[in-house]
């Protein structure tokens, strides 16, 4: 199944705009459905699954029109194993359909253009992003300064000096106060020359200036939660889980007690601070500034949300993952907030393997880390919203 994980991310990015076969979604689920008729006489079990910006109606329509066209089987046996994919790059919509029957697999892609009304994003806005690093090791976290980057994997901290400096790259190594959990989580901030890391059961601090020295100590104190220009939280993290335990600090003082979460961006809607929350039993939630009690709930995100400020625009915005299996190609995508639910600002950006970080950069960026299910490197990329493009 790895392997067509890998080949459908890279399809995704690879499909030319003239590979186009299709006027519509029923016209893609029928040519997927003839290719799949006359590859396996027998039965089939077909499963569906949307990573797309288009309604979760569309994939009943999809299951419909693709059941609707499959010939008959006219052999018995074992089924075959067809998993349809409704997805999207920036030119077209996609089916990708995965099909196994015995050891032989395929995966068919059919496309059709996106409408010039779905291809324009909401305000003008577009979320760009631009490649930071890239490593065999995971990456935890990376933070951009004004004398190059830093980054945090399980291991070590990295130091890279401006292109042309003189320190070059510098690696130091991490002493954890205890055994790193199996899904490790790290955030990294840095102040100037200062930098402080926070990983579970563990705070690390050190300096860049004169070189790169970092000292570790076990601790238990909160991590600091930025979200835009204006939400900040302390959160505590449990030691041997990936999530914050609900014991948090509002921008107050006020010490408060929430279900535990993975992360917490902070967006304003008419002028008021609203905390969404993606809590561990996979629900999005929305509290006032004050996180006294949820006033409502979004459904579709995954666990890794991040509040941005644009600098072209008034307000705060959110990003999203999307809910994805952990093996599964993730994508990125700008929401708002309007009557407390979630308004789309811009088409989702995908990634060619599940999303394993995302955290602030500054108030009006944020950091997204990917794993490549084809090679398995992890990248590192900064996201940033841009209008008028």
């Amino acid at each position: 199944m790895k392997a067509w994980h890998a080949a459908t991310a890279a399809l995704l990015f690879l499909v030319p705009p003239a590979s186009t076969a299709a006027d519509d979604l029923p016209g893609a689920a029928r040519e997927l459905a003839q290719k799949t008729s006359a590859l396996v006489r027998g039965p089939i079990n077909a499963s569906y699954r949307n990573l797309s910006s288009l309604p979760d109606s569309e994939i009943a329509e999809l299951k419909r029109q693709f059941q609707a066209a499959l010939v008959p089987p006219a052999e018995s046996g074992p089924p075959a194993e067809a998993r349809l994919t409704l997805s999207e790059n920036a030119a077209q919509y996609l089916v990708i359909e995965e099909i196994r029957k015995g050891e032989d697999a395929q995966v068919w892609i059919s496309a059709w253009k996106r409408s010039e009304a779905a291809s324009v994003s909401a305000a003008g806005l577009n979320l760009e992003r631009t490649l930071i690093w890239e490593q065999d090791e995971p990456i935890l976290d990376v933070a951009i300064g004004g004398d190059g980057i830093v980054v945090l994997s399980p291991s070590r901290i990295v130091f890279v000096a401006k292109q042309g400096g003189p320190r070059g790259t510098q690696s130091a190594p991490l002493t954890p106060a205890r055994p790193w959990p199996r899904d490790l989580r790290g955030r990294l901030r840095i102040n100037g020359a200062q930098i402080n890391a926070y990983l579970p059961g563990t705070f690390c601090q050190g300096t860049t200036e004169p070189s790169l020295s970092v000292q570790c100590r076990a601790s238990e104190d909160p991590w600091v939660l930025e979200s835009g220009s204006r939400g900040i939280l302390l959160g505590n993290f449990a030691a041997d889980r990936n999530y914050f335990d609900g014991r948090v600090v509002t921008q107050n003082g006020t010490p408060k007690t929430v279900a535990p979460f993975f992360s917490a961006a902070a967006v304003e809607e008419q002028g008021a601070l609203f905390w969404l929350l993606s809590l561990v039993d996979g629900r999005a939630q929305v509290f006032d500034s004050g996180l006294q009690q949820p006033v409502a709930a979004i459904s579709g995100w995954g666990s890794d949300l991040v509040g941005i400020s644009a600098r072209c625009l008034g307000g705060s915005q959110v990003l999203a993952t999307r809910a994805a299996d952990a093996a599964e190609p993730d994508a990125i995508q700008a929401f708002g907030l309007a009557n407390h639910a979630a308004v789309a600002l811009t088409a989702p950006i995908a990634f060619a393997g599940p999303v394993t970080a995302l955290w602030p950069s500054g108030s009006s960026a944020a950091l997204a880390v990917a794993r490549d299910l084809g090679t398995g490197k992890y990248a590192a990329y900064l996201l940033t919203l841009v209008c008028g493009r």
